[in-house]
Parts: structure tokens; C-alpha cells; sequence
């Protein structure tokens, strides 16, 4: 394995057919990647542990191609009038959550993969400005500093995930699918908070929304009659099995919850906590505990 201290620092764009050289990600940022220790008794992703992730109880919903009427939408977005979320916007399964497959095409994976080692190659495949290309670089930031995930540039990883910028919103594949997989961030509607990018890539990751999870119904209560006629299969919950949650307490305040008004038809909650608590549901801003807690547990960070 080449140590990423050694890695090119350059990341190779192809950005409207022209080979373009980036150097965004600077030394400071590129010296602060170290790989997990390689030897399966010191991490908890050895060659023994099940790195499996089931998608099956996701669906056929799941599989689909990029829309541009999503990104008509994020482009008409504007937070300040409207609350939630700008991924709550997509028809994709859940709002942001697709595996781009050609239609018609057969033997759709039942299930993902963990990271091995956590450490995920990527590339620049979007023409982002340098608002997004910034972003992008905290979020990567934001990882290394307080998980053990490292996102380090491609070299010739068959698997990896390329951050795009198609009208098409913001959206992400959940898991390590195999080949290329797109964190899409249409700019700039989806470039505008690091929170954003931060819930995409946990997506990548492996990570589901928490307002979907098994237990959710002790935490909060579903207004049926808000929700947007179509939409309501945005809200299923896992079935039991299914998914783990690491015995991590449900959390509100979540980088991969919901707003309370998510898919509302009314302008009124679609979700409701039944239990106090302080913040924001659905906030865009940081890492929550119980989500680093999540990481660290999926990924065995010690």
C-alpha cells in the first residue's frame, strides 16, 4: 500500500473535457492523512470482520439515475423562506440517496461494503467553484481531525468515490458499492453548508438516515397527514435486522436526521419529538457525538 504521505498531492479534474491539475487539497491538509494500521489485530476491519451492509430493505427506490428537475428545485431553494433541509428536495429514495444505474439494467447488489480500513480514494470529478472545492476540503477535514476515516487522493483504486456537481441535486450512494460511486453537490445550492457535504459523505460511508431507524417510533411521532402526497415512503422504518445502530442512542440532534418539516405538504411538522431536547433536528452544522460515535463503532476507530 503506498502511504499517502508519499501521494501526489495533485488530484487529476476531468472538468469539460479538458485534463485539468488541481492542487486545492494543500500540504497541510494532505500530510495530516494516516492510513489505519494494516494489521487486522490492531483495527477491527481485518480480514475477518463482516464488512457487509444490507441494502435489501431499502428497495428498488434505491437504484435509479440522476434527475435534473431535482436540481431545478435546489436551485430554487431558498432556506431562509422555506426551514429543512436542501437533500429533503430529491425524489430520490429518501430525498439523497441513489445508486445511479441505467434503467433497465439487471443484478441490482442487495448489499454494500464498508470501507476497508476506512480509508476511502477520491477524486474531483465536478466543476466546482472555489466556494465548493473549500467546503469540500473542510469536510474532508472535519473527518480526519475527529474519525479515523481518510479520504486520500485516487491513484489506481478501482473503487472509489468522485465528488460531482450535476444539476441533479444533492445525493450520495450508501456505502462502498464497487467501481466509481458520485457524492453529488449541485453548486451551489448543496456547496452552501459543510453540514451538507459531512451527511453525503456519511452516506458514502454506509451510514442511514436516523429518523428511519428500527426504534424510531420512541423517539418521535410521524405526521402522516403533513406529508407531501408521494412521499410518504420517505418515512419507512427499518425493518427489524436490518440495520445497526451500534447501541448508540437515537439523536435528534443527528447530522443525518431530519428536519422537523422534511417532505411537508403545509408548511407544518412531519416529525415531532417525544422527548425534550436542546439544538436543532435536521441541523447542517457538525458532526453530532452519537454520529462520531457511529463512525467510530462501524469503522472500529480506537
Amino acid at each position: 500500500m503506498v502511504s499517502p504521505r508519499k501521494r501526489h498531492e495533485t488530484i487529476v479534474l476531468l472538468l469539460q473535457g479538458a485534463l485539468v491539475v488541481s492542487t486545492f487539497i494543500g500540504t497541510s491538509m494532505a500530510a495530516s492523512v494516516i492510513l489505519r494500521d494494516s494489521d487486522p489485530d490492531q483495527n477491527e476491519l481485518g480480514e475477518n470482520s463482516d464488512l457487509r451492509i444490507d441494502l435489501s430493505h431499502l428497495g428498488p427506490e434505491l437504484y435509479g439515475e440522476p434527475d435534473e428537475s431535482v436540481g431545478k428545485l435546489v436551485d430554487a431553494f431558498d432556506p431562509s423562506a422555506a426551514g429543512g433541509n436542501v437533500e429533503e428536495l430529491g425524489t430520490y429514495l429518501e430525498g439523497d440517496m441513489l445508486i445511479d444505474r441505467p434503467a433497465g439494467r439487471n443484478g441490482l447488489a442487495s448489499t454494500a461494503t464498508r470501507w476497508p480500513n476506512g480509508v476511502v480514494p477520491f477524486v474531483i470529478g465536478g466543476n466546482f467553484d472555489a466556494k465548493g472545492m473549500q467546503l469540500i476540503e473542510e469536510a474532508i477535514n472535519e473527518y480526519h481531525a475527529k474519525t479515523c476515516i481518510r479520504f486520500v487522493p485516487r491513484m489506481a483504486e478501482t473503487d472509489y468515490v468522485s465528488f460531482e456537481s450535476s444539476s441533479s441535486g444533492c445525493w450520495s450512494s450508501v456505502g462502498r458499492i464497487g467501481g466509481k460511486q458520485a457524492v453529488n453537490l449541485q453548486i451551489p445550492g448543496c456547496t452552501t453548508l459543510v453540514g451538507t457535504i459531512i451527511h453525503e459523505m456519511m452516506h458514502a460511508l454506509g451510514f442511514l438516515h436516523e429518523q428511519n431507524r428500527e426504534d424510531r417510533d420512541s423517539w418521535v411521532t410521524i405526521r402522516t397527514q403533513n406529508i407531501k402526497p408521494g412521499t410518504a415512503n420517505n418515512f419507512d422504518k427499518a425493518k427489524h435486522g436490518t440495520t445497526n445502530s451500534f447501541g448508540v442512542e437515537y439523536d435528534y440532534g443527528s447530522i443525518m436526521h431530519y428536519s422537523a418539516n422534511a417532505f411537508s405538504s403545509n408548511g407544518q411538522p412531519t416529525i415531532v419529538a417525544k422527548k425534550s431536547f436542546s439544538g436543532t433536528m435536521g441541523q447542517r452544522e457538525a458532526f453530532s457525538e452519537n454520529d462520531l460515535a457511529k463512525i467510530k463503532a462501524m469503522y472500529g476507530c480506537n
